[in-house]
């Protein structure tokens, strides 16, 4: 018996006995949401005597409210869950995020997959994770640009466009390149969401996922890191300092990386060595230019 019945229980207990003497306990476990009987006293109660001997007094029904109940509407539900989310009340949270995914609401369906894809408060579940961002695309691939949820709908195609560039081990999801360039492609130019075109200009630049193009690299490259997409403006940076598959444009890149570096976590330690190594070698006149370019940079965002 759970405890949470086990207390009903016994206060219900409490209560008839406290009520009628003659009111009797078998011991039974009692469903939430049914009614429990208590004695009828006062006005109420019948007067008359039962002519059998030992028969209880007369019950009247009162109902007992469910634990938990569920949140009225899908949005209340998600709001719901994630407050519990993040009150430590993990079971509470998926329960109610899940109701609300699979009444179609975009942020629950996309917050359920991001946890079972970072097994952030439940274990790990790569398939789990990729099955939720199917079907936040399949429903909300054509949501218009810039709305709210628009941005959950983008992370979902990155994500599945990461997991078909890998696949997944013992399922159905195959490594696919091609799919996933779909992926990054649509999330790129139709929501010009920064790390679809971050991931998108990488993918040009692999080898091994075909279809090698370092111009569309730097095209998308580019678009990405005029966002502010850090990871973008290191490897749109060293191609220019580097002149690898491009003209070489040293300032240009060292600019680049000096963002980079300053966007950069500290775990990203291959953006901060790029950048280290690039000042290193770059002479007094790129170095000069390269700040102009962040001097300009600066004053167009407070703009």
């Amino acid at each position: 018996m759970r405890t949470s019945n086990v207390i009903i229980s016994i206060g219900l207990l409490g209560l008839a006995l406290g009520l009628s003497p003659a009111a009797s306990f078998d011991g039974t476990r009692t469903p939430e949401g049914t009614v429990v009987a208590v004695p009828l006293t006062g006005s109420d109660a019948n007067p008359v005597p039962s002519p059998d001997i030992g028969r209880a007094t007369p019950l009247a029904a009162v109902p007992v409210a469910p634990l938990n109940p569920r949140p009225a509407t899908p949005i209340e539900a998600f709001r719901s869950g994630t407050q519990a989310l993040r009150a430590g009340n993990t079971e509470q949270a998926v329960n109610e995020l899940e109701y609300a995914a699979d009444q179609g609401i975009p942020a629950a369906q996309w917050k359920l997959g991001r946890m079972y894809a970072d097994g952030d408060g439940v274990s790990k579940n790569t398939l789990r994770a990729f099955e939720y961002f199917s079907r936040l695309t399949k429903a909300h691939g054509d949501d218009v640009p810039g709305t709210p949820q628009a941005r959950f709908v983008a992370n979902a195609f990155v994500s599945l466009g990461q997991y078909y560039l890998e696949g997944i081990p013992n399922s159905a999801v195959k490594r696919d390149p091609d799919r996933a360039r779909e992926m990054y492609w649509y999330a790129a130019s139709y929501f010009a969401d920064p790390d679809a075109q971050y991931n998108l200009g990488r993918l040009y630049l692999d080898r091994s996922a075909g279809a090698r193009d370092p111009r569309q690299a730097a095209k998308w490259l580019g678009l990405a890191a005029r966002k502010g997409q850090y990871q973008a403006q290191a490897l749109l940076g060293t191609m220019l300092f580097k002149g690898d598959d491009l003209s070489r444009q040293a300032a240009l890149g060292l600019f680049w990386l000096t963002l980079a570096k300053d966007g950069a976590g500290p775990d990203e330690t291959w953006i901060a060595e790029t950048y280290s190594n690039a000042f290193a070698q770059a002479t007094d006149s790129e170095r000069t230019m390269a700040y102009k370019y962040l001097e300009n940079w600066l004053k167009g965002r407070r703009e």
